[in-house]
């Protein structure tokens, strides 16, 4: 098996092996989506037993975690503490000062 697609929410994967020009590399799938013709992905190396059905679940995997991260918001330090220092301390309610 070298090349194949399907569709995934309405999402179009096209995938497929490709082995690197390099003697003694391993060939890798690659995945690539049709809203996105520019950018490609290699997620992991293909391997003798793999099957549409087992890369496809590995590939969509691979998406839903790419997607998870894309949607975690950014660190930002707040912007009235420098770097290396602590928090400032905050009494817990109830506690005399």
């Amino acid at each position: 098996m070298k090349e194949f697609q399907f569709v995934d929410e309405g999402r179009t994967f096209f995938c497929n092996v490709e082995v690197p020009r390099q003697q003694g590399m391993s060939a890798w799938w690659w995945f690539r989506l049709d809203s996105d013709a520019s950018t490609r992905h290699a997620p992991f190396e293909a391997a003798p037993g793999d099957t549409e059905q087992s890369v496809r679940a590995r590939i969509l995997a691979y998406y839903a975690e790419l997607q998870a991260i894309k949607a975690r918001p950014a660190y930002q330090r707040p912007p009235w503490r420098k770097p290396g220092t602590a928090a400032p301390s905050v009494p817990a309610p109830g506690t005399p000062t």
